[in-house]
């Protein structure tokens, strides 16, 4: 199947264009120039900006191994997963086959079928030696096609049994990143495709050379103990979760551990085997391979001391004395589990903390200025896994705020003469430094309204309905929790009768009656809450759920769907776009806000925007190119938003235009496991 870049719908392969949405499944826009360049090139024609799906291909040779079934139920219960829906559901066993990689090093591709494409040299496998492995990268020429691999994971994620495809299975190379594909978000990289062809071994992950170096974080001058305190912690808890499957060796080489766009620890790959990267390069051999006795110690929890060593050794830092006496506990063996690791890392974090863990300086208020499934960790003594994992208890973690940044413009659009759109912003922003992580507390207000009423009517109804709701929240929003429906509802009749009294103090009547639509977002830490009147909208941008409209306007068309009514046929009508609600023209009994609760359960980008700029489905069809980029830490929201108005006034710019852009990032909790341990 293909999967639509834009709207998520599934479309057979065959199809050009999506069924649902109708953006192109042949072409995508450069990310650069908004050149039209086809889905499998790797450079745009236009501009030379790198635009293709690019993989890392972990390409193993191996003796007359046989290719493993994977029990997806018994790798989830190793790793502290869902271990009671394992018992009471059936074993799925599952075998995957795709392509069959070429030995000829002058092949092009990797695979028969054409899909991957080689991006570098391939040596001619058939020359290595067994045990021997080769890096290379490659182009996804077909990057909207689900691998039957994703398939898979996502059925098992589903709690769907999928059956066993024909020909070969998931090769041994691949089985802890399947074990671990609901674990991306701790720094495990993400699988994309597997297969094995006689003793030929193919992985795809996501390709991370480029990525920061965790060493080059040591480096930096300007880096805090407690950075370096809650890197550790980091690791510890990878650790944790790849202690069952054997491959914490993948935590004991400098060149693999990564740094994500957040500055978390990430794994540039995982090590499946005991053996280390060679240092010359791409080729691992098996003369390369540490002995026995490394093996077992590799595998023990004092080989992190080892690694932190070489972090400050490489980097020439200076140990400072309570992390100096930890790592000299941990090599003689006082800590000798990872808990007790955890709670000393802990309290040297602690010490660590200034007296006040709160910056002021993040406070901020500024007036209309020019998710998925829960975490799921497993507590326990590490080294008592593969005896208890049955009986293993497992906590849900709630999410975290770690960083909320927000961005506004407004423009009046190529063909209107004043801009009766309107928008507000009042944020408090509070950072603190916990002893395991950075944490943010924010209590957010984000308006947008586009008025109606001509010039001195809908300018002057726009901004009274912001500014009468910043007003009413400013005095009953004051715990450390969203304000209520019923709270929400009475910020918006209070919006709506300001207005309404105007109206009736000047005796306006007819079209001279001036309104405004409404959208609101209010956030507390993770959790947020809108409201919406007219049709003005809010969208939802996550990676895993892709672009979503979560309001509904409030329009003729929308309420005759609503009533049953093909949507063909319900905006035939000539007043199919007449709003049904709006603020100011009638009076409270007339309006009724739509209002709806939700979680930030993973990186969020929120959207506001006034029908300037959502008109003809113009975020839709451009969301891979002028959305996706900003959920990045490293992307530029003003630069975005400008972006976002010069675009609607090539497309649409009949009308104002206005956007208010928020990104939330969150990660787990980490104080909540802190608690139940202890």
């Amino acid at each position: 199947m293909l999967i639509c870049p834009q709207c998520k719908f599934e479309n057979p392969i065959s199809n050009k264009f999506c069924q649902k949405c109708g953006a192109s499944l042949t072409h995508k826009f450069c990310p650069q120039c908004d050149t039209q360049v086809p889905v499998d090139a790797q450079k745009c024609h236009n501009c030379g900006a790198e635009c293709g799906r690019v993989w890392w291909a972990i390409i193993t040779k191996v003796g007359d191994l046989e290719v493993t079934e994977v029990n997806l139920n018994e790798t989830e219960k190793e790793i502290g997963g869902s271990a009671q829906n394992a018992s009471t559901s059936p074993p799925q066993v599952v075998s995957v086959s795709t392509s069959v990689p070429s030995l000829l090093p002058e092949d092009p591709y990797l695979d028969e079928q054409k899909r991957y494409q080689l991006l570098q040299p391939l040596p001619n496998l058939a020359d290595l030696a067994p045990h021997t492995q080769v890096y290379v990268r490659v182009l996804d020429c077909l990057p909207y096609q689900v691998s039957p691999l994703e398939a898979m994971i996502a059925n098992q994620h589903q709690g769907l049994v999928t059956p066993a495809m024909e020909a070969g299975g998931v090769p041994a190379s691949a089985k802890a990143y399947v074990a671990l594909a609901a674990y991306t978000h701790q720094g495990i990289p993400p699988i994309h495709d597997a297969w094995q062809n006689e003793n030929i071994q193919v992985v795809l992950i996501e390709d991370r050379s480029d990525w920061k170096y965790l060493l080059d974080l040591w480096r930096d001058e300007s880096t805090s103990c407690l950075q370096m305190i809650n890197c550790f912690y980091q690791m510890t808890q990878l650790w944790a979760l790849l202690e069952p499957l054997n491959c914490c060796h993948s935590l004991l080489d400098l060149s693999n551990l990564r740094l994500d766009e957040d500055q978390a620890v990430a794994l540039q790959m995982l090590y499946v085997s005991p053996s280390q990267r060679s240092s010359t390069g791409n080729i691992l051999t098996q003369e390369e391979n540490n002995t026995p006795k490394q093996i077992e110690n590799v595998l023990n929890i004092q080989a992190l001391a080892q690694v932190w060593h070489k972090l400050f050794r490489e980097s020439q830092r200076t140990q400072f004395g309570s992390l100096l006496q930890l790592l000299t506990d941990l090599e003689v063996g006082k800590i000798d589990n990872l808990l007790q690791l955890q709670s000393s890392l802990q309290a040297i974090a602690t010490e660590l903390q200034p007296t006040s863990s709160f910056d002021d300086s993040d406070v901020t208020s500024t007036v209309n200025l020019a998710t998925n499934s829960p975490t799921i960790l497993q507590l326990g003594e590490p080294e008592d896994n593969a005896s208890k994992n049955d009986d293993m208890p497992t906590v849900v973690l709630p999410m975290q705020l770690i960083s909320l940044e927000h961005a506004g413009l407004t423009d009046v659009g190529r063909q209107r003469h004043h801009n009766e759109d309107y928008f507000g912003i009042d944020t408090k922003i509070t950072k603190l430094e916990l002893p395991t992580s950075r944490n943010v507390q924010a209590r957010a207000l984000y308006i947008l309204c586009d008025g109606m009423g001509g010039h001195a009517g809908g300018e002057v109804a726009s901004a009274l309905a912001v500014n009468t709701v910043q007003q009413y929240f400013q005095t009953h929003w004051v715990d450390n929790k969203l304000p209520t429906e019923e709270q929400i509802r009475e910020a918006v009749g209070q919006a709506n009768q300001a207005i309404y009294n105007i109206n009736q103090q000047d005796a306006r009547s007819g079209v001279g009656r001036m309104g405004t639509t409404l959208v609101m977002l209010l956030i507390q830490d993770t959790q947020a809450a809108v409201a919406h009147v007219g049709d003005s909208r809010l969208y939802r941008l996550t990676r895993k759920g892709g672009l979503e409209q979560i309001t509904v306007d409030h329009e003729v068309g929308q309420r005759e769907i609503s009533r049953g009514v093909e949507p063909s046929v319900a905006y035939t009508r000539p007043d199919a776009y007449q709003l049904t609600q709006a603020l100011g023209p009638r009076d409270e009994h007339s309006i009724f806000a739509d209002v709806q609760f939700l979680d930030i359960a993973e990186d969020t980008l929120f959207i506001l925007a006034s029908d300037g700029l959502s008109d003809n489905d113009l975020l839709e069809t451009r969301c891979s190119t002028h959305l996706l980029p900003l959920l990045s830490s490293g992307a530029n929201l003003e630069t975005g938003v400008r972006d976002l108005i010069d675009l609607a006034n090539d497309y649409n710019g009949h009308d104002n235009i206005t956007i208010v852009l928020i990104r939330a990032k969150v990660r787990p909790n980490l104080d909540s496991q802190n608690m139940v341990n202890g």
